[in-house]
């Protein structure tokens, strides 16, 4: 099985569904957004990030909400975008994995280019599932997707938030250094106003200790940012990341 066919381009440009603009009123219980739309009308968006976000989730700010009239959805609208002072921002965490995959099919991510099978979901370790699992012939790369909204001063950081899930992941992925494959964590920094990447200490030291851990144990680390803009978002440059 194939990753799965996005709208996007054969530039490797994954395409917004139609945006609503709106501001945000406020984030509550996680998964939940009040937007006022241009009409006046007060609408709730899912929001789809488990992390934090006060990095970009401030009252006022302008975002951007798609609608999908499926029937067995209580939430029409989600949350897609919101406009920071430095750039537009891609808060839905559905994003990084369709657009890894369509990166890597598109030959856009140098690092991650060469093999003959893509596959998603494709559960691995512990009653894990490893987001990309990359191969040709005998060889494996498994590949983890994190998305990072988080920037402060022109620093990407991951993750936003304490993430038991997270360091699980990386031990994970040391298990399949361990057995002779290959294996990546990659960060996908949803905006255009970071510098480099470095992984959040000040919020969660152990997972930052275990992923310096990990790449001495061999596992790769890749972070890069985006072009973001109301069309769509393509993978843009690989960041420089301190440990």
């Amino acid at each position: 099985m194939r990753v799965k066919k996005d709208a996007g381009d054969l530039n490797g440009q994954l395409k917004w569904p139609r945006l609503i603009r709106g501001l945000l009123i406020g984030r509550y219980q996680r998964f939940k957004a009040d937007i006022k739309l241009s009409n006046g009308e007060i609408v709730i968006a899912f929001c789809p990030n488990t992390g934090t976000m006060f990095s970009c989730s401030e009252p006022g700010r302008t975002v951007y909400i798609s609608r999908q009239d499926i029937p067995s959805r209580r939430l029409k609208y989600t949350w897609e975008i919101i406009e920071m002072p430095g750039s537009l921002v891609g808060i839905n965490t559905g994003v990084p994995n369709r657009l890894v995959g369509l990166s890597i099919e598109a030959g856009k991510i140098k690092e991650l280019a060469g093999f003959d099978h893509i596959r998603s979901e494709v559960r691995y370790g512990a009653n894990s599932r490893i987001d990309i699992l990359l191969e040709r012939g005998e060889q494996k790369c498994f590949v983890e997707i994190k998305n990072c909204t988080l920037v402060m001063d022109g620093i990407a950081y991951f993750p936003d938030a304490v993430t038991s899930r997270g360091l699980k992941h990386l031990k994970e992925l040391q298990k399949e250094v361990s057995k002779g494959n290959r294996a990546v964590m990659f960060y996908l920094v949803q905006r255009m106003d970071a510098g480099e990447f470095m992984p959040a200490s000040h919020i969660d030291p152990a997972y930052s200790l275990q992923l310096k851990k990990a790449k001495d144990f061999g596992v790769e680390i890749l972070a890069y940012d985006v072009n973001i803009d109301l069309e769509g978002i393509s993978i843009n440059k690989k960041l420089p990341f301190r440990l």
